[in-house]
């Protein structure tokens, strides 16, 4: 069992059957997650190095907690304290870390293109953990394998993302793997805020939150970036929860069987109330679980699928 790419650059172009791979094989590891001694001896051997040069605490911790519980070696690099404030390149770290005989990297980057990039400077297996405001595929995965878990399928769910989507790596991920796999995508925020020319990925845009909320089956609500307000892309953090804050009094227009997502770190009373976040039809903490579940299943198959998931 392996993906068709060597590297995780994004979900932009992967083919449906590696996606739903990625899943499938998700679920087997979410159930060594559940066990009393969580953790197997399938990447024994191996070393992958935690490439962060920006701030992280869910996709640092969890990409970490995935490569501990598969047995990896893991090193964990932090852009501050290192040689990178002294002038070096990237190209010169990476070349340099895997002089010290890696097999994987995971990399975040404030620079859109920075995994593609190693993958022209070195021969370790790249995993993208966010780059600028391009992809973010892994948490896009997590994300499609929470809704297949609570709804059993992905074609057809009608999915709304809420926020930022100009500046969002997220979405892009989740609309790229949705699209791939048959969801009904739409997005929703302010104009400033909404890529131009949206519409010619074949989703639907919309600048006015109850329309784009009728009959939907799962929202997705991105952080409010607040630095963004800062910039003039906002008038103020009050009139953007006014009329693109995820309230209860908007839930009404959802479908029955609602879902409520979050990629986090939320912004409590901006872009989603702690009613909503904290309802039951919040799937928020389930999306961390499913995080470690899910980036276990990349560092498994990207190593080529050796041994057995449960061995």
């Amino acid at each position: 069992m392996s993906l068709r790419s060597r590297h995780l650059l994004g979900l932009e172009g992967m083919p449906a059957d590696d996606i739903n791979l990625i899943l499938d094989t998700a679920i087997s590891f979410k159930e060594v997650l559940s066990r009393r001694i969580p953790k197997v001896p399938t990447l024994r051997g191996m070393t992958i190095v935690n490439l962060f040069y920006e701030p992280s605490t869910r996709t640092r911790i969890s990409f970490e907690l995935a490569e501990k519980r598969l047995s990896a070696d893991t090193v964990n690099f932090s852009a501050s304290g290192s040689s990178v404030s002294k002038g070096e390149t990237l190209k010169d770290t990476m070349q340099n870390i895997e002089a010290m005989k890696i097999d994987m990297v995971v990399i975040r980057h404030s620079a859109a293109g920075s995994p593609h990039y190693l993958t022209t400077c070195c021969q370790s297996i790249v995993i993208n953990a966010g780059d600028g405001a391009h992809e973010h595929p892994t948490q896009g995965l997590l994300d499609i394998f929470t809704m297949r878990e609570k709804y059993g399928k992905i074609e057809g769910l009608k999915v709304v993302i809420v926020g930022d989507i100009k500046h969002s790596r997220v979405a892009r991920s989740n609309i790229w793997g949705l699209m791939t796999l048959g969801a009904k995508v739409s997005v929703c925020g302010p104009p400033t805020l909404l890529p131009v020319e949206m519409e010619k990925f074949g989703i639907k845009v919309h600048d006015n939150l109850d329309q784009a909320l009728d009959g939907a089956d799962i929202v997705n609500v991105l952080r409010l970036q607040r630095e963004r307000q800062q910039s003039g892309l906002l008038p103020s953090l009050r009139e953007y929860s006014r009329y693109w804050g995820i309230t209860k009094d908007r839930l009404g227009k959802l479908n029955e069987n609602f879902t409520i997502m979050h990629p986090g770190p939320m912004n409590r009373g901006v872009e989603i109330s702690s009613e909503v976040a904290e309802g039951p039809y919040s799937v928020i903490l389930p999306q961390v679980t499913n995080g470690v579940a899910v980036r276990m299943a990349v560092l498994y198959l990207l190593s080529g699928g050796r041994g057995k998931v449960d061995e």
